[in-house]
């Protein structure tokens, strides 16, 4: 948690934990930084983010971080082309409180929608709703929401082309009525009648990440990459509880 909240390396994180144990007057030993590195790469991802909590509204989206390649040495050296990939973060926030409940690291072949799953497995409580963008939308997502939380509202802005379901006049889905209030209202009372606009919560937990963490992973292979991702939200649901600024629209 230190590297990553400081944004340090490994070899700097040592000497930062070697000056602490100092200061507190603690005879501690204190791993080199090479076994730092190795031991970090097996931590356990089975904590959960959270403690449980009640209902709660949960907004899903995900973003890209880079994963940066060889070095400049080592092309130099090897010579090669600069390589730089991605990974996505899929994450499900609490818009209340600004909490991580749930976190997935994926490659980008994987899509939104098959991590809708994953996300709400994680989630410490019952859902009552759930806000995406238009990406999500798409029966595959109603359908993860319903076998784990029936209840729950699904607020997801249907595509310009979407159309009503086989039994939109018997029996019409959460989707169905989506798209009858938006053809009848428009989409941007659509938006005001249902809350959507809380959706954009999430963009500022990504900026949030980005921010304080970094816009790169550090480490080299998905797995570690998997858990520096879930420490790294960790990091940001511990320095949310410090604190969060208020916000108060003047007149």
């Amino acid at each position: 948690m230190l590297r990553l909240a400081f944004g340090r390396p490994w070899r700097q994180t040592e000497g930062l934990l070697r000056s602490i144990v100092q200061i507190l007057g603690m005879e501690l030993p204190v791993p080199d930084y090479t076994t730092l590195a190795r031991r970090s790469a097996r931590l356990s991802l089975a904590a959960a983010l959270v403690k449980p909590i009640g209902p709660m509204t949960v907004v899903i989206d995900s973003s890209g971080l880079k994963m940066v390649g060889a070095g400049e040495w080592h092309l130099e050296k090897h010579g090669g082309k600069p390589r730089r990939s991605w990974r996505k973060l899929h994450i499900a926030i609490d818009p209340d409180s600004g909490d991580i409940l749930a976190a997935e690291l994926t490659t980008t072949e994987d899509g939104d929608a098959s991590q809708v799953g994953p996300l709400l497995d994680q989630v410490p409580g019952p859902v009552n709703a759930l806000l995406a963008d238009g990406a999500y939308d798409g029966d595959p997502v109603y359908r993860a929401i319903s076998d784990r939380h029936p209840t729950a509202a699904v607020i997801i802005p249907p595509r310009a082309t979407a159309v009503l379901s086989q039994q939109a006049d018997t029996t019409p889905t959460q989707r169905d009525h989506h798209i009858q209030q938006i053809v009848e209202k428009g989409r941007m009372i659509w938006q005001a009648a249902t809350g959507y606009g809380r959706r954009a919560l999430v963009e500022t937990v990504f900026f949030r990440y980005k921010v304080l963490i970094g816009r790169s992973l550090r480490a080299r292979s998905l797995p570690a990459q998997k858990i520096e991702a879930r420490i790294a939200c960790a990091v940001l649901n511990r320095m949310t509880s410090l604190g969060m600024p208020v916000s108060r629209k003047l007149a």
